[in-house]
């Protein structure tokens, strides 16, 4: 088994082997409900986006990705069992993805990984990882320094009738960044920087910007909120409300990665008739869990 950095032929089959641990993760622990690739075979719109993030992270943190190779990567990346791809952005580390085949757990290969990614914190203040409940997974959290906080996932269809009239709420874009920047500096102490301009291209944008506040929350199609931070609770849950608003008819919203800090999130989805539950953690390393703030499951 070799450990060795991620290069850019290794990426199809690291997509490949992620969506096998999704789908796996699916049948086992998850509602359909929950975010995790479409059943069946990978759509182009999962492996295009998942692909696009991984050459992200190659091009602006490549000593943070790396994958496990067995016998010895004769044919390429077509060898690739693991792979671990972490970032760095200010003074603050994350995991952005970290997946085992299941036929090379239980062998070291996962902890090698996880040692290799963990390089590329040195000289980081604080860390952030998003974990499933996969135990083992929290047992190599736990060890390598992290506080393991319980997390809540939300999904369900919004009840139209509870949606409240929204004010002081734009549609951003590229021009926001600074102001993005400088709310997740005062929320989670690191500008997200490059990572706004990959969420940009990929979402909707929503901004409010107030004499009293100011937030940002990117927004998947269906009207989930994929990343949001605010300077308060006011304009945390005014945001949240306004994802919300997006949402097509009928369309499956989830809001995941909720901590007990964030009641002001689980009193919106109540509000707009989600459903909750409680599944995986927010591993943090010399932090507290963010209270108006809702993570990115690939930029944290």
């Amino acid at each position: 088994m070799l450990i060795r950095p991620m290069r850019d032929d290794d990426i199809g089959a690291a997509r490949a082997l992620t969506h096998e641990a999704l789908q796996r993760s699916r049948a086992a622990t998850r509602p359909a409900a929950l975010p995790a690739p479409p059943s069946g075979p990978p759509t182009p719109d999962w492996s295009g986006r998942w692909e696009r993030r991984a050459k992200h992270l190659l091009r602006h943190d490549a000593d943070g990705c790396w994958v496990a190779e067995a016998d010895g990567g004769s044919r390429g990346g077509s060898n690739v069992v693991g792979v671990a791809m972490s970032l760095r952005r200010e003074k603050l580390w994350g995991l952005s993805a970290y997946f085992v085949h299941p036929q090379a757990q239980s062998a070291g290969v996962g902890a090698a990984l996880l040692d290799a990614a963990l390089g590329y914190s040195q000289g980081c203040l604080r860390g952030i990882i998003i974990s499933t409940a996969d135990p083992r997974a929290a047992r190599r959290y736990r060890l390598a320094g992290f506080t393991l906080h319980p997390t809540i996932r939300i999904a369900g269809s919004v009840d139209r009738s509870a949606l409240p009239v929204v004010d002081g709420v734009r549609t951003g874009g590229p021009g926001d960044q600074d102001l993005c920047d400088s709310v997740d500096r005062r929320v989670r102490g690191a500008a997200h920087g490059v990572d706004h301009e990959f969420l940009c291209a990929e979402y909707g944008l929503l901004v409010s910007d107030t004499l009293t506040g100011s937030g940002y929350c990117f927004v998947d199609p269906s009207g989930s909120p994929v990343m949001l931070a605010a300077t308060s609770r006011k304009i945390a849950q005014r945001l949240l409300w306004g994802a919300l608003a997006v949402s097509p008819q009928g369309a499956d919203v989830h809001i995941d990665y909720l901590t007990a800090d964030q009641e002001w999130a689980v009193d919106v989805a109540l509000a707009a008739g989600l459903s909750l539950r409680t599944e995986g953690y927010l591993c943090l390393r010399h932090m507290r869990p963010p209270a108006t703030y809702l993570p990115s499951g690939a930029f944290l």
